[in-house]
């Protein structure tokens, strides 16, 4: 039988809005798309790249309560409120996703409000990190 496990932060956005942080569907992990707000503080650093740690470490610290991490996630969806912050933002997602390889969508939208300055949403599979790879490279 399938299993759907919903989880919650707390964050007044999640009741607001009426969704969960992550929705496991048994061993398909959902985040939904995360800013960089410490949960303990409510603050949001204004430089983006320790804005992106913090979106990160939100997205570890959700994944860890359905037995999961980074190691997992099978597509990212990063959103960069300025395109000006593309390379500080990637640069910090390689570090994160090297070796795990994702696929991955990148892109320059208007966010909720400009007090985020990057978000990042993804897609896990639980035990995707032990399972055998095999990686082609392809020409297109």
């Amino acid at each position: 039988m399938t299993k759907v496990v919903k989880i919650k932060t707390g964050s007044k956005f999640e009741e607001h809005g009426s969704y969960s942080r992550i929705v496991a569907v048994d061993n398909w992990i959902f985040v939904s798309n995360t800013a960089g707000r410490n949960p303990q503080t409510k603050e949001i650093p204004e430089d983006v790249t320790e804005q992106a740690k913090q979106v990160f470490a939100n997205i570890e610290a959700a994944l860890a309560a359905v037995g999961s991490s980074l190691a997992d996630v099978v597509a990212s969806r990063v959103f960069i409120q300025d395109p000006d912050d593309t390379l500080a933002v990637m640069t910090l997602v390689g570090e994160k996703f090297r070796g795990i390889n994702p696929a991955s969508t990148v892109t320059c939208p208007p966010l909720g409000s400009t007090v985020y300055k990057v978000e990042i949403e993804v897609t896990a599979y639980k035990g995707a990190s032990s399972a055998e790879v095999e990686e082609r490279t392809i020409s297109l």
